[in-house]
């Protein structure tokens, strides 16, 4: 069946010319036997009715009852045929021609024409390079690493896979770690701050399992959050007034204190948790808590696993857990080696990994990537904002940020344009209208996951630069390059930029599809849009991986964990990132990735390193543009 505006028009008129104008017909001028004469090619063909004129003037006649019905009856077909012609379009793809869109600005189009025309003749390329830059947060031990000068640490974390996975005898009972002096002293002071005792929890259950088989492994402690809570909440405190934040006493995070024993590490936690008042920044200003204070109930509702009587005393409970968590640890790492081994060596990756992380990221954007014309970043504190606008890259960068800076989680898209290709830097930043063209409300994106902001180069190309960060199964990411297109191609100027999207997609080699998304379907979308990407039509496997990350046994998610021997397989080993642009108007002259920081990329390498910090490989590419 072919559909057309003119047609369907046509039998809209129709049905309705009857029922739009109801004056009374006038008394027929034909006399009987007079032959009527055949209408001349001015004249209006009407087949047997009144013309249709919507501004015929007029009192209309009262219609009856039976063309009221009659009325009534083409009303219906009419919206029928309406609404069945535009969901054809819109189903076919074809409703912009019936709907008229925005059209392009003539003038403003000429001169990007002209400018992108200019930028080809006079050879100018584009350098463009994208970074996740984030890694490694609290925890050094949390990700297999890469350290080939230190086989000390490949040794340490053998050992705890080791311990963990085949205890042995070593799986003793959790009373023999964190023993019962150790609990009549916690359950002391959580009685005195008002907590009710949970000393039968401890007599007839905890006290008695095994601190390997019974406690780290039990599936229900993880799903109840009875020890996975407590060290969220109060592992690294950020405090107010101070450049670094607090640390609980535990083996896995930025604590710098003496672990070599566990009355030595008692002491402290104890200190730690109820003792020590901080000065912690709220959305109602700066007020001071004692850890044990930043600890939430755990509701039935939100963890059904939990029981009821669970639930009256989650507060407690979850302290206890707590404390046996981190005793086990400690007792742990005594165990597998000595404290003058993994505790300098601790000590080595925390300063590398963490407290040395921004450094050494923006040491590899200067050092190796100051000649980009554009970089996108993703996953960026405020702090490596501010050292970036205030050091050697704000003098060479315009460092944009989002206008609404997510300050909580501390992860934002930034976009750092060179000041010699956009003297300008940043003219409006279209964010907003990003989100506003989402076509669902329930796109899984965070404040300051996106940034998108127009700019115009030396050459006056005018373009839209975007940076973004996906959620983890990437299912994000189609509905932001759509929201994206759909922002541009709706507003007439904003339709002749020329679009450089820097992104880590979060795309997976292996779709599950409505749990994640696949690598070939979002390079489907590109296309779809008219768009290409760095790495081709289609990306070449394994050489489009760009991260390489494993979870060890040192960290609270056990089932995360993987093997030394199956790092890759059981790994974060994909292709995630990109640089999308205009397939029309540029191609890609030279494409690489970076995970030494040094434009090389080494395959079968996990990564973050003590050198790179990030668990993202760096993709960068030159960009020429076309000359038609």
């Amino acid at each position: 069946l072919s559909f057309s505006p003119l047609g369907v028009l046509n039998i809209i008129a129709t049905i309705a010319s009857p029922t739009i104008s109801r004056r009374r017909p006038k008394a027929s001028s034909q006399k009987e036997g007079e032959v009527r004469k055949a209408p001349s090619l001015e004249e209006p063909m009407n087949h047997g009715r009144r013309p249709f004129n919507l501004y015929q003037r007029g009192r209309p006649a009262l219609p009856s009852k039976a063309s009221l019905t009659a009325q009534r009856g083409k009303i219906l077909a009419f919206l029928f045929i309406t609404v069945l012609y535009t969901a054809f379009l819109y189903h076919s793809g074809g409703a912009g021609s019936f709907l008229d869109p925005v059209k392009s600005d003539k003038a403003f189009a000429k001169g990007a024409h002209d400018s992108m025309l200019a930028m080809a003749s006079a050879g100018r390329k584009l350098t463009i390079a994208t970074w996740n830059i984030a890694a490694i947060n609290n925890n050094p031990f949390e990700y297999w690493l890469t350290i080939p000068d230190n086989p000390a640490y490949e040794e340490l974390m053998i050992n705890v896979e080791k311990f963990l996975d085949a205890p042995g005898d070593k799986d003793v009972s959790v009373s023999n770690v964190f023993t019962d002096d150790m609990f009549g002293e916690l359950d002391k002071q959580m009685t005195d701050i008002g907590w009710p005792s949970v000393r039968t929890y401890w007599d007839d259950d905890f006290k008695k399992r095994k601190i390997i088989s019974g406690f780290m492994k039990d599936p229900l402690l993880g799903s109840k959050r009875l020890a996975s809570m407590p060290d969220r909440v109060t592992n690294t405190i950020n405090v107010d007034g101070s450049p670094e934040p607090v640390c609980r006493p535990t083996v896995i995070n930025m604590y710098g204190g003496d672990l070599g024993t566990l009355e030595k590490w008692w002491g402290e936690w104890k200190t730690f948790m109820f003792v020590n008042p901080l000065k912690i920044k709220t959305t109602e200003g700066i007020e001071e808590s004692i850890p044990y204070q930043l600890l939430q109930p755990i509701k039935k509702s939100k963890y059904p696993d939990i029981t009821k009587e669970e639930e009256t005393v989650s507060l407690p409970l979850q302290t206890m857990c707590g404390a046996i968590f981190d005793a086990i640890l400690v007792h742990m790492m005594n165990t597998v080696s000595t404290p003058d081994v993994w505790q300098p060596l601790k000590s080595n990756m925390v300063e590398s990994l963490n407290k040395k992380k921004v450094p050494h990221t923006l040491e590899i954007l200067e050092n190796t990537y100051a000649e980009s014309d554009i970089i996108t970043l993703q996953e960026v504190s405020s702090s490596f904002i501010d050292q970036a606008q205030s050091g050697n890259l704000g003098e060479k960068f315009h460092v944009v940020s989002p206008k609404d800076l997510d300050a909580v989680r501390d992860q934002n898209s930034v976009i750092f344009l060179n000041k010699k290709t956009f003297p300008g830097g940043k003219i409006k930043e279209i964010t907003p209208l990003v989100e506003d063209s989402f076509e669902n409300a329930d796109v899984p994106v965070s404040k300051g996951d996106i940034l998108a902001i127009t700019t115009k180069s030396m050459d006056g190309v005018p373009f839209v630069i975007a940076s973004f960060h996906g959620d983890t199964n990437g299912l994000a990411t189609k509905p932001v390059l759509d929201a994206i297109v759909k922002a541009m191609s709706n507003d007439k100027k904003l339709s002749n930029h020329q679009l450089v999207f820097g992104l880590d997609a979060n795309t997976y080699e292996t779709e599950k599809p409505g749990k994640n998304q696949g690598v070939m379907d979002f390079v489907s979308r590109i296309s779809h849009h008219n768009l290409a990407s760095c790495w081709g039509e289609k990306p070449k496997i394994p050489k489009s991986y760009t991260t390489y990350n494993a979870r060890t046994y040192l960290q609270p998610q056990l089932n995360k964990a993987c093997k030394s021997t199956e790092k890759r397989e059981c790994g974060d080993v994909n292709p995630k990132d990109f640089i999308i642009f205009a397939k029309d108007a540029f191609s890609v002259e030279k494409m690489w990735k970076d995970n030494t920081g040094e434009k090389k990329y080494i395959e079968d390498m996990a990564f973050p390193t003590l050198t790179f910090p990030s668990d993202h490989g760096i993709l960068a590419t030159v960009l020429k543009p076309k000359a038609s």
